[in-house]
C-alpha cells in the first residue's frame, strides 16, 4: 500500500506549493511512482511548479462526481513528460472546499494508496475545510514553515489542530533558511521545532534558483542551478525511510 502525505502551512508564503512538487519530483526521481494532487481548489497553481500547466485535462472532481470509474484513478493523472514516475491530478477551478463529499475523498484516496507509492497532497493554506478533509485523509503530514515569526505563529497552530484530530506522524519543513538572518534575530532550527512542536523532516536553503527554475518552466530538481533541490532529495529519502544525517551549510 502507498502512503498520502499531506503538505501544509498555516500561511501563504511559506512555500507549500513549490515544496509539493519538489518533494514530489525527487520521490519519482528515486524510481518512486508518485501521484501529487493539487487540493486547492479555486486557487491551483501547483501544476506551474511541476511544468504541467499544459499537460493537466481532469481534475479530481472528475472521480468523485463519477465521471471516471473511480476504481481506476489512473484515467485522470497527467504523466509528467520531464520526469519518468511523477503524476499529477489538477484541482478543479471553481469548486469550493466545502463541496467536496467526505466518504468520496477517501475512497479517493485508498484506491490511490493501491495504485501509487506515495501521494503527495498539496493543501490549501490556512485551517479550513481543504486542509482538514487532506491531514484527515493522509498517512503523514508536513508543514512547512520559514523562520518569520508570522508563519511560526500559524504554523505552531496547525500543529496543535493536528495533534487535536489525533494525527501522530507530524513532521515539520523548515523552508527558505539563511542562517545569517537566524544568526541576527538570535533563533536557531531548535526554536522553531521547539516552538512547533513537530518532528525535523528537513531543512531547505534560500535559493534563488527556485523562482529562476519556475519561470524557466523548469522542475527545480533539473534546473542547472539547484542548490535548493538537494535539500529536497534529502527530504523525500527520509520520507523513504533513508537515515540521512542534515547538511552543513
Amino acid at each position: 500500500m502507498g502512503k498520502v502525505i499531506a503538505v501544509v502551512s498555516g500561511k501563504g508564503g511559506t512555500g507549500k506549493t513549490t515544496s509539493s512538487a519538489a518533494i514530489s519530483s525527487c520521490l519519482a526521481a528515486l524510481g518512486h511512482k508518485t501521484l501529487c494532487i493539487d487540493f486547492d481548489a479555486g486557487l491551483k497553481n501547483l501544476d506551474l511548479s511541476l511544468c504541467m500547466a499544459d499537460f493537466t485535462v481532469m481534475d479530481y472532481m472528475d472521480i468523485m462526481n463519477g465521471n471516471l470509474d473511480v476504481l481506476d484513478v489512473n484515467e485522470a493523472c497527467s504523466e509528467s513528460p520531464l520526469i519518468p514516475n511523477l503524476f499529477f491530478i489538477a484541482a478543479p477551478t471553481v469548486l469550493e472546499a466545502t463541496e467536496q463529499d467526505a466518504d468520496q475523498l477517501e475512497i479517493m484516496f485508498d484506491q490511490i494508496r493501491k495504485e501509487f507509492d506515495y501521494c503527495i497532497v498539496d493543501a490549501p493554506s490556512g485551517i479550513g475545510t481543504g486542509f482538514r478533509q487532506a491531514t484527515s485523509n493522509a498517512d503523514m503530514t508536513i508543514i512547512v514553515t520559514t523562520g518569520e515569526m508570522p508563519a511560526m505563529r500559524d504554523a505552531q497552530h496547525v500543529a496543535s489542530i493536528i495533534r487535536d484530530v489525533g494525527e501522530k506522524d507530524m513532521r515539520l519543513l523548515v523552508n527558505r533558511v539563511k542562517p545569517k538572518n537566524l544568526r541576527q534575530i538570535k533563533l536557531t532550527i531548535d526554536d522553531v521545532i521547539d516552538t512547533i512542536g513537530a518532528r525535523l523532516i528537513g531543512m531547505i536553503q534560500e535559493d534563488r534558483s527556485v523562482f529562476l527554475a519556475l519561470h524557466a518552466n523548469t522542475p527545480l530538481i533539473l534546473y542547472k542551478k539547484r542548490r535548493a533541490s538537494y535539500d529536497y532529495l534529502d527530504v523525500a529519502r527520509r520520507i523513504t525511510g533513508d537515515e540521512i544525517p542534515l547538511r552543513k551549510w
